[in-house]
């Protein structure tokens, strides 16, 4: 499509957008408070958002606070993410059910609703581009994910504040939206004020927008909506030098660190289950008392769990150091091998949601400034 020009939104007219995507036959799934935390679920119109609040996070803490607004997404990112939707955590594959001298096989993986994605971050949308490299255009195509992918509608929504558990600066993935998506937004709230600077990115946003009568931008609100998101950028602390990150890890296999780090990780998996782009499953077969009815599950798992590596004569990862060290050395290096690009796109949730607090930013820079790391490839170490 031809680019376009950006436009503006009042709040008024925002509040036809959810209605524009229902009339269309779009389920629209946006941030919802629930539990003390921001998760993504159905939304039926703009109350349903986490108006007026935000989240506080650090290595190992996450906390909702009111803001003294009424910004619409004044957070940043909660535990889930969308794979929530596209790589969902457990998945029916088949029923299995025997009647008499019968016996029959179902598919029971039921076409999903049309939706729309309200409120996708920079980082999130980059996380769905990865696993649209691992699950779509690979030579492997998972047709669960396929199917839940198609028609997707994604309203972005462009970072206008940090957290401070995000790097997304160093993994060149925010706070900017850049790539596929339908609408991005950017708020401005202020005295007396509340728009939303629109830019469309398909045929199918240019049409939903036209629908909501938006206005013409000035130079002047529209310089104001990027300098909110320089800000936004500016307020990163966290960083992740990525130089030749992929040869520093392949040649620190055996670096001191990786015990450092297996002392305090408990091994729980809670950094790939938040984490937007981490993809292992598991298969698993149930049956019920009478032998009649079977049921086979996909199921998401870890790296961190010792059966995921088990094979003949027990598992190939049997310590917390080596499940941290192949969860992290895929994640930055192998994964590039793999699939051309890195795993990771600093969102932040592996440090926020980690129990221990464990930063894989902290890590990498432990590996990359010892003495050992010099060391190691000073000599060419493999």
């Amino acid at each position: 499509m031809a680019t376009q020009v950006p436009s503006i939104l009042t709040l008024h007219q925002l509040e036809k957008l959810i209605p524009a995507l229902q009339s269309r036959g779009y389920q629209v799934i946006g941030p919802n408070l629930r539990d003390g935390t921001i998760i993504y679920d159905v939304v039926e119109g703009l109350s349903d958002l986490p108006v007026g609040w935000t989240d506080e996070q650090e290595a190992g803490h996450y906390r909702l606070q009111r803001r003294n607004d009424e910004v619409l997404f004044g957070y940043v990112v909660g535990p889930q993410s969308w794979k929530k939707y596209l790589h969902p955590a457990e998945v029916r594959l088949m029923t299995a059910e025997r009647s008499g001298q019968s016996f029959r096989i179902l598919n029971n993986e039921p076409i999903p609703s049309r939706r729309a994605f309200l409120g996708v971050r920079a980082c999130e949308l980059a996380a769905i581009a990865v696993q649209d490299r691992v699950l779509k255009g690979d030579h492997y195509l998972d047709p669960i994910y396929a199917a839940r992918r198609e028609g997707i509608f994604i309203v972005a929504v462009n970072c206008t504040q940090a957290a401070s558990t995000c790097f997304c600066t160093s993994m060149s993935t925010g706070p900017r939206v850049r790539g596929a998506y339908d609408l991005a937004l950017t708020e401005l709230v202020g005295p007396g004020r509340h728009e939303f600077v629109v830019e469309a990115g398909s045929d199918a946003g240019t049409e939903v927008l036209a629908e909501l009568a938006p206005s013409a931008v000035s130079e002047a609100v529209y310089k104001e909506a990027e300098a909110a998101v320089e800000r936004a950028a500016s307020q990163i602390r966290r960083r992740m030098d990525t130089t030749g990150i992929r040869e520093l890890l392949y040649t620190n296999f055996d670096h001191p660190r990786w015990d450092n780090v297996a002392e305090r990780c408990l091994t729980c998996g809670n950094c790939t289950m938040v984490c937007p782009t981490c993809f292992c499953t598991t298969v698993e077969d149930v049956s019920d008392v009478t032998g009649t009815h079977a049921e086979r599950w996909r199921k998401w798992d870890s790296c961190f769990t010792q059966d995921f590596s088990h094979i003949h004569g027990g598992s190939v990862r049997s310590s917390a150091k080596s499940r941290y060290r192949q969860w992290m050395t895929h994640k930055l290096a192998s994964w590039i091998d793999q699939f051309g690009s890195s795993g990771c796109v600093g969102c932040g949730r592996c440090i926020t949601w980690c129990p221990v607090g464990i930063d894989i930013t902290e890590e990498v820079r432990a590996i990359r400034e010892s003495p050992a790391a010099s060391e190691e490839n000073s000599h060419g170490k493999p």
